[in-house]
C-alpha cells in the first residue's frame, strides 16, 4: 500500500511537469531532478512587452532554487493608453507571480516605470531569503520608439 501511494504521487509530479507551457525547458543531467525552465510572459497591461523568465524547478523537492533571471523586450506596439492604464509609483506593481515551494516563497515580477528616462524596468525576485539574499534580476525595456514615447515626454 505504502509503495502504491509513492507511485500515485510520482505519476501526479510527472503528469503535472508535462503538462507546463514553458517556452523551454533544458535538463540539467541524467542524474538530476533539476531543469532549468523558460517561461515567456506577456505583461498583461502593457501588451507589447513580453518577458522570459528562466529558473531552476526541482520535480521532486519541496522547493525550487531562488536563483532567476529574466529579459523582456518590445514584442508589439506600446501606446499611451497601456502607459496610462499602469501604475506609475516609485514601487510600480507586481505583473507576474509564481510559487516557488509550499512554504510561502514565490517569484514575483514587478513592473515599475522610469518616468526620467521613459523606461520599464522589470524585477523579478523571490519572496523568501536564500542563502544571505534575496536573489533578483532586472531588465528594461525603453520606450524610446513607440506608440508611448511622445507621451511620456509630454509628462516630464
Amino acid at each position: 500500500m505504502k509503495y502504491l501511494k509513492m507511485g500515485c504521487l510520482l505519476a501526479v509530479i510527472f503528469t503535472v511537469s508535462g503538462c507546463s507551457d514553458d517556452a523551454a525547458s533544458v535538463s540539467l543531467g541524467l542524474f538530476t531532478t533539476k531543469d532549468i525552465k523558460v517561461n515567456s510572459q506577456q505583461d498583461p497591461l502593457v501588451k507589447g512587452v513580453t518577458c522570459h523568465i528562466s529558473h531552476i524547478e526541482a520535480n521532486l523537492d519541496f522547493a525550487d532554487p531562488s536563483d532567476m533571471s529574466i529579459a523582456c523586450r518590445q514584442t508589439g506596439p506600446i501606446t499611451a493608453d497601456q502607459l496610462q492604464a499602469i501604475d506609475r509609483s516609485k514601487s510600480g506593481e507586481v505583473v507576474f507571480k509564481s510559487s516557488k515551494s509550499i512554504l510561502f516563497k514565490s517569484l514575483k515580477v514587478r513592473r515599475v516605470y522610469d518616468a526620467q528616462t521613459r523606461t520599464l524596468m522589470y524585477l523579478s525576485y523571490s519572496t523568501k531569503e536564500s542563502t544571505g539574499s534575496h536573489h533578483h534580476a532586472l531588465s528594461t525595456v525603453p520606450l524610446y520608439n513607440t506608440q508611448a514615447w511622445t507621451w511620456a515626454q509630454a509628462q516630464q
